[in-house]
């Protein structure tokens, strides 16, 4: 796990100290990532620059360093993640006469992608954003996992590319287009996070997940797929079982290999685990693979729905050495240090407690196995059974529905209110999903799934989990986005996914199943409760004062982009009992904290913005 950078003078203007010093300024951003190494690599050309921060996992010698670069000097490598397979292509390349020196995954990947032949990224098995330049070719190729577990952002200029882990990499350079676009403020609002490739810049944009990205010498730029989610495919790319009973043993042995293959560490490992299904699968794995497994819960103190007396309860049962911590956050406390956290803004509320956990969790282990995935894969959403009811008693449309406030924190009138107009790319990016949710062939429970794996889960779930944690150099790894374990999920039918009774739909039936095997019925099927914050958290009127203060003020940067007028009008609802939504509240705080800390300056004390050239964009409202 780790962080990053690369850039590409395409008009070989900056020669390679200047370049050099670039991308040591992108890596100062990044500590965080990898605090353990860090190395720049400049071509030989003097054309591109690679860096990396490096969190060691996987072979700590120095052997393990990067950028990786092969033995003519001519092939770099920046890679960010683990791959688990990596052995077995290593035994395909060594048979094939390659010769390697170290046991890391990153030497794996220069002998496989060195001529970057983009349909080789098929053989992986793992989570990744990638960058290899090759100078004979004068080419670079970028390529991030299936489910965009690790981020990648890339922005261009006059005479350059570059990428980065993170967003405030790239803002040292001093030409980059800053401009906050309405299109990026309307789709925060409708979704809480950013839908890539949009990002809240208007010149850095994300690769999207299971994509790769090829830019030559002269800046010409061709992308591709190498993975997509596409459940309820006419033609599925697993062949089940015959029989439910042997799917469920099927899904048993996927899951199975899909933990051990994240069992590999140099370092202390562990795992989340919460009251729920999905890491109590994910623990019962481990534990039957004989690893002595440290789990780790945060709850909250006075709250009925705080998990971890639950996760005490499956800890005990499944004879794993558990730790949790009990706290009472304050929210106005808590709130500009998850803003400043976030690289980019992300308005789930979950950040907070996903924030606190990783840093328990880093006290003990540098790498924790986790659940995330399991509901957007087997369908366990409330949301997905609320919209299936409804579609069947009145006969709805799903999108109707689906793109109300069960999925979407504002609406589209409320957008056209707060910015004086739907922006016309959110209308499209509306409407494309809207047909996905209304065709008609396929079942509604698998179109709801594949707009939540392209959507949701990269943009708000995995960016949240990436961010929270890699604050505290801690590596999470997610057994249920296997690439195995997803391809079976999407072959699925609706009977392997849903169960109804008189009280109405519930989902993951398969996992509930496979699950209870070990654990007591009653804990398999009790309500689930989500990994969030106690209501007594949000309902003071501490908070909402907290947000009126901060939203309304002279200095809030929103007046910048929103209409004020409305935006107070807005905040004076939010008094009211009836209309206060944290869900609304929490997310339009955090943007404007975020925009806040980005005014005054993200970078650490003595990173300095590097100039590329003389020529800056036009910044109306460019948070300079």
């Amino acid at each position: 796990m780790c962080g990053i950078a690369g850039f590409v003078d395409l008009e070989g203007r900056l020669g390679p100290q200047r370049l050099r010093t670039l991308v040591e300024a992108m890596n100062q951003t990044m500590v965080h990532r990898g605090p353990d190494d860090a190395g720049v690599w400049v071509d030989p050309t003097g054309r591109c620059a690679l860096g990396q921060r490096r969190l060691s996992i996987v072979d700590l010698s120095p052997l393990g360093h990067q950028p990786m670069v092969d033995d003519t000097g001519r092939v770099g490598l920046t890679f960010n993640g683990e791959i688990y397979n990596f052995r077995d292509v290593r035994r395909r390349l060594e048979s094939q006469g390659r010769r390697f020196t170290s046991q890391c995954d990153a030497e794996v990947l220069v002998h496989l992608l060195a001529e970057q032949h983009e349909d080789r990224l098929e053989a992986l098995r793992g989570m990744y954003a990638l960058a290899i330049w090759n100078a004979r070719q004068r080419r670079l190729m970028l390529a991030r996992d299936p489910f965009g577990k690790k981020p990648l952002y890339i922005a261009r200029g006059r005479g350059w590319f570059a990428f980065a882990s993170e967003l405030r990499a790239l803002e040292v350079i001093d030409d980059l287009d800053r401009t906050v676009s309405p299109e990026a403020l309307a789709d925060y609002l409708l979704l809480q996070y950013f839908h890539a490739p949009r990002t809240i810049y208007r010149g850095v944009e994300k690769l999207e997940p299971g994509c790769w990205m090829l830019v030559d010498a002269q800046g010409r730029e061709r992308t591709g797929r190498h993975f997509s989610f596409d459940a309820g495919a006419g033609e599925p790319e697993v062949e089940l079982a015959g029989g439910y009973e042997d799917r469920i043993e099927q899904l048993d042995a996927l899951l199975t290999q899909a933990v051990q293959r994240r069992l590999m560490s140099d370092v202390p490992l562990g795992a989340f685990l919460s009251g729920g299904i999905d890491s109590a699968l994910v623990v019962s794995r481990m534990r039957r693979l004989g690893v002595h497994t440290k789990t780790y819960s945060v709850g909250f103190a006075d709250s009925p729905d705080s998990e971890h007396v639950q996760a005490r309860e499956i800890a005990a049962h499944l004879g794993c050495e558990h730790h949790d911590i009990v706290l009472k956050p304050d929210a106005i406390e808590l709130a500009p240090m998850i803003a400043a956290s976030l690289d980019e803004p992300n308005g789930d509320s979950s950040c907070l407690p996903t924030y606190l956990l990783s840093e328990f969790t880093r006290r003990h282990v540098t790498v924790a196995l986790s659940g995330d995935g399991g509901d957007e894969m087997f369908g366990g959403y409330g949301r997905y059974f609320d919209t299936l009811s409804d579609v069947a008693a009145d006969g709805a449309r799903p999108s109707d529905l689906y793109l109300g406030p069960r999925l979407t924190i504002f609406q589209p009138p409320d957008l056209a209110r707060f910015l004086g107009e739907v922006p016309k790319a959110t209308r499209a990016s509306i409407d494309r999903w809207s047909a996905d949710l209304d065709r008609t062939d396929r079942p509604l429970i698998h179109r709801m799934r594949n707009m939540d794996v392209q959507a949701y889960l990269p943009g708000a779930v995995l960016a949240k989990v990436d961010r929270m944690s890699m604050q505290h150099s801690l590596e999470v790894r997610c057994p249920l986005l296997d690439y195995d374990v997803a391809r079976f999920a999407a072959a699925l039918g609706e009977d392997d996914l849903l169960a109804r009774s008189p009280a109405g739909w519930s989902g993951k039936r398969i996992l509930k199943d496979l699950l209870a095997r070990e654990l007591p019925a009653a804990w398999v099927h009790r309500r689930k409760k989500g990994f969030g914050l106690p209501s007594n958290f949000w309902d003071g009127r501490a908070l909402r004062s907290f947000a009126r203060e901060v939203l309304a003020g002279p200095d809030a940067c929103l007046a910048n982009w929103l209409d004020h007028g409305q935006l107070k009008t807005w905040l004076v609802e939010q008094e009211n009992p009836q209309y206060f939504s944290i869900y609304r509240l929490w997310p339009m705080l955090i943007l404007e904290l975020w925009l806040k800390v980005a005014k005054e300056g993200r970078r650490p004390a003595g990173t300095p913005r590097v100039e590329v050239n003389s020529l800056r964009p036009a910044t109306a409202h460019a948070v300079r």
